[in-house]
């Protein structure tokens, strides 16, 4: 099978849910856009998104556990 024969595969961007081919071209995939790229940035830096997980050290102000 040459690569031109092979499926696309299809992905839904998401911040919009649009269609969105995954393929070389797609230049912001999984996204559609770069706008939509620049949502989901946002999202994370907001503290919108978060990767679930014990927290590393607490936000009181004390030292890193780490650096015991």
């Amino acid at each position: 099978m040459s690569p031109a024969d092979k499926p696309i595969h299809i992905v839904r961007c998401p911040t919009c849910k649009r269609s969105v081919p995954w393929i070389t071209e797609s230049r912001y995939r999984p996204f559609c856009s770069e706008r939509c790229q620049l949502i989901d940035l946002g999202a994370w830096a907001d503290g919108q998104h978060a990767i679930p997980g014990d927290a590393q050290w607490a936000d009181d102000g004390g030292e890193d556990p780490d650096s015991r």
